[in-house]
């Protein structure tokens, strides 16, 4: 699958440089103590830094719709996985069938792929270990639950959150 990114329009990256410039530089500002004579390289500086986190980590879209959508479902799943970790913790009987899976991932923005990534280790009793190629490989530590169908539901509210849920309807059917 060849991988498309879609990134935010031009005015989008113009509002994201001017706001990555203006936290820059106070940054600057606080790193200088506020001195007026710091300003002569701190402007340069500034200007270049923002330009640059521009092309490292570019501005993308997202839906607050999607944000909103998604944070009921981030803390359900922070303290179900939280009651699940304790509830392993405190009864070391409990039967476990450790697994590591792979998991086909039809995200293809690199940041909706991260996030994915970070936000796995909500669902109960699993980590994300390594995002390689397509593929996501999550440690498991209970393989007869439904991991699958979790990280699918996942999936879809990450790809609603960075507004290409179109893209991977195209993908899953």
């Amino acid at each position: 699958m060849q991988q498309q990114t879609v990134y935010a329009s031009p005015g989008a990256r113009a509002v994201a440089f001017v706001k990555r410039a203006l936290l820059f530089a106070l940054i600057w500002w606080l790193l200088t103590e506020g001195r007026a004579d710091a300003w002569g390289m701190g402007a340069l500086l500034v200007l270049v830094g923002a330009a640059l986190s521009l092309s490292l980590a570019p501005p993308v879209g997202w839906s607050l719709s999607g944000l909103l959508r998604f944070m009921p479902f981030f803390v359900r799943y922070s303290l179900v996985g939280g009651v699940d970790v304790a509830k392993r913790a405190f009864s070391p009987a409990m039967p476990l069938q450790p697994a590591m899976i792979e998991y086909p991932l039809a995200l293809t923005l690199p940041q909706s792929r991260l996030f994915m990534a970070g936000v796995i280790s909500l669902l109960p009793g699993t980590l994300c270990v390594e995002v390689q190629d397509d593929k996501l490989w999550v440690h498991v530590l209970d393989q007869r639950n439904d991991i699958q169908g979790e990280l699918t539901v996942l999936e879809r509210k990450v790809a609603r959150l960075f507004r290409h849920e179109r893209q991977l309807d195209r993908t899953h059917t």
